[in-house]
């Protein structure tokens, strides 16, 4: 019978469809992720793997793996964690999780825009600390987000969802960044695609939802936040190192910018401690894809894809190479 293993507990529905399909599985039960020693013995001893976003997969790991594995499924839609050529030279399938996050990710991109817009953190503590004594016509004062410009880096699945929310439901001017051209959304949002320079300067909240290549890491660096204006929010809910985080720190002590609400951290999961000190940021663990719906459905996506390769089938997630 072959074997499967997950890294992580995630939904049962996974290993439920897996079972109903013939696959022995073994999870792990712990909520700590696996040592690097564990890991090469999990990929020595079992078919298949369905590992985290947090399981770092690298040469050494996958030449540990057995003859017999033959696909590790990335319980994620980004796939940065693993060492794809060296998998591809071992002849070892990887996959991920492509087009289930990009409502939950977008949901919680506006989240964290209207936090640190309306200072939501600030005033709860304000009230939780007893300081609430009456009303105050200028307590708390934000600027009203309807109608202001937002600057989209990165126009996937999630910058879409993230334009149309803005759009439809705030009436913002849209700015977007992307490699092409969306016709279509320009036509149905009046957005205008431009350099990230021009982003940068006229947007009123910068959002950046671009994957993590050589390309974009430190996208966002000194230069670019001194582009922005001094009231500008900039989010982050793709990958910590898009951002350079001494620089982000820098710009908000200086009043480069206004604020900035981050899900994801450059050396995640720790999170600096400057950033955690400022009333001006908004922290969250990691959480925008944190959805019932969007969970279960990567995990039917990362059992299935399994499934897939084994009946020698195209899985829906697999990760092209070269």
């Amino acid at each position: 019978m072959n074997s499967v293993y997950i890294t992580r507990k995630i939904p049962e529905n996974a290993s439920d469809l897996l079972k109903r399909n013939g696959f022995r599985v073994e999870i792990n039960k712990n909520d700590k992720n696996l040592s690097r020693q564990d890991l090469k013995d999990v990929f020595s001893q079992h078919h298949a793997i369905v590992t985290m976003m947090t399981d770092s997969i690298d040469e050494e790991i996958i030449k540990a793996s057995s003859a017999d594995l033959k696909i590790i499924s990335n319980y994620a839609v980004g796939f940065d964690n693993i060492d794809i050529l060296a998998a591809k030279r071992k002849g070892i399938v990887v996959t991920n999780t492509p087009a289930v996050a990009g409502e939950s990710v977008a949901e919680h991109t506006f989240a964290l825009i209207l936090a640190c817009s309306k200072k939501l953190i600030e005033a709860d503590r304000f009230v939780r600390l007893g300081k609430y004594h009456q009303w105050d016509p200028l307590m708390f004062l934000s600027r009203q987000i309807w109608g202001q410009t937002i600057g989209i880096i990165g126009l996937g699945r999630i910058g879409t969802f993230v334009g149309n929310i803005a759009y439809h439901g705030f009436k913002m001017k849209i700015l977007y960044h992307d490699i092409s051209p969306a016709e279509d959304f320009e036509m149905l949002t009046q957005a205008r695609r431009v350099s990230v320079g021009t982003l940068l300067k006229q947007s009123d909240i910068v959002t950046l939802h671009v994957p993590l290549t050589p390309a974009t890491v430190h996208l966002i660096g000194t230069k670019e936040l001194k582009l922005m204006k001094n009231t500008a929010i900039l989010i982050n809910t793709s990958r910590g190192p898009v951002i350079d985080e001494e620089a982000l720190i820098w710009a908000l002590h200086e009043n480069e910018i206004a604020a900035s609400g981050l899900d994801v951290y450059e050396k995640e999961p720790q999170v600096a401690a400057d950033l955690k000190i400022s009333s001006k940021v908004v922290l969250t663990p990691h959480i925008a894809s944190a959805t019932i719906e969007t969970r279960e459905s990567m995990a039917k996506i990362a059992a299935q894809n399994i499934i897939d390769v084994f009946e020698g089938k195209t899985p829906l997630g697999l990760v092209k190479v070269g």
